[in-house]
């Protein structure tokens, strides 16, 4: 992994956000497998990569992570062919994501082979080229997913809407298509309502999660760069409140290992539930890293010119994944059902 922090180090930020995105994208996906992992190995291979990319960059972390499940779902619930041509699509250079989110008052509807309407927390519009998404269609109780070729039919983007304290760099915006026929490059992927087959839509979480801990990592590298840099590192205080940061990066990123071990130890009744416990774990942490790197740093965490003020924004809003509270509830019915127990 060492390896790849340094070939990540070396992307051109300067290049803008569109190259810096694909090229970055382009360099974690590389000896990866993208379908679902088979075995756990494999599982902590593709977790490690997303933990040391949200250790580097959170915004590009987002993106990748969105390219993985994107083209996770594309081969658990496509046809063959439709699969093996958008992988070689995605080993190529093309820029998958996954755009669920309803816009509000004008969903997405798939009609005779037309889209209508939006998505909301469209994340990587205008540098993606591809979009998992799903769609409402007629007499069906249950959504479509498709993949759309953005370059053969492009939605309009609004930019305004993004105007957020961190992940800026995300480009999540919102998106609207108007009575636009598919083409041949755009492909339909399994049957209305596989998007939300479980444990496979909660249980995927993780690779989030692994997102966030490395995320966490981050915040503690930024700190002790700041400390070491100002021969602050010895002040006792500063040194015990380096010492909980390392503890909380360290217990954030161990959560992700023994969640992923349990996930191949466990029934698939409980995964959803032992993520959410992951989730709610290591939103904690985040919560807790972000106040004491406040309280390590000082005012300098809030100078804009700062590396260290840009991750800790990005982990901010990163954290704020859709409902948490509705996770700590899914952990404690499950725990109160015995459907998870407590290990070592």
């Amino acid at each position: 992994m060492n390896d790849l922090a340094d070939t990540l180090a070396a992307l051109d930020r300067t290049a803008g956000d569109a190259a810096y995105m694909a090229d970055g994208i382009a360099c974690l996906q590389q000896g990866l497998n993208l379908d679902d992992p088979a075995d756990l190995d494999t599982y902590r291979r593709l977790l490690r990569r997303l933990y040391t990319a949200g250790r580097f960059d959170l915004a590009l972390a987002r993106l990748f992570e969105g390219h993985i499940d994107a083209l996770q779902i594309i081969a658990r619930y496509g046809d063959a062919d439709t699969a093996a041509r958008l992988h070689h699509a995605a080993r190529d250079g093309a820029r998958f994501g996954v755009w669920n989110a309803p816009l509000a008052g004008e969903g997405l509807t798939l009609d005779r082979e037309r889209l209508d309407g939006g998505k909301a927390f469209a994340s990587g519009a205008g540098l993606i080229s591809h979009a998992l998404v799903s769609a409402e269609i007629p007499d069906q109780t249950r959504k479509q997913l498709l993949v759309v070729d953005l370059n053969d039919t492009p939605p309009t983007i609004d930019t305004q809407w993004w105007q957020v304290l961190g992940m800026q760099r995300s480009h999540t915006h919102l998106v609207r298509w108007h009575n636009a026929p598919l083409t041949e490059a755009d492909a339909l992927i399994g049957q209305p309502g596989d998007y939300e087959r479980e444990p496979w839509l909660s249980a995927g979480a993780l690779r989030f999660v692994a997102v966030h801990a490395g995320g966490i990592a981050g915040v503690f590298d930024g700190v002790r760069r700041h400390l070491v840099a100002r021969e602050r590192e010895r002040d006792p205080h500063q040194a015990g409140r380096l010492g909980r940061l390392f503890g909380l990066a360290d217990s954030a990123a161990a959560m992700v290992e023994r969640t992923a071990a349990r996930l191949y130890e466990t029934e698939a009744d409980c995964h959803p539930a032992l993520v959410a416990n992951a989730r709610s774990s290591v939103l904690d942490m985040g919560e807790q890293v972000l106040t004491l790197a406040q309280q390590c740093v000082g005012l300098s965490a809030f100078f804009e010119t700062e590396p260290l003020c840009a991750h800790m924004a990005d982990l901010m809003v990163y954290l704020r994944q859709p409902a948490p509270d509705a996770q700590r509830v899914k952990t404690g019915a499950a725990a109160a059902a015995g459907t998870i127990e407590l290990s070592l």
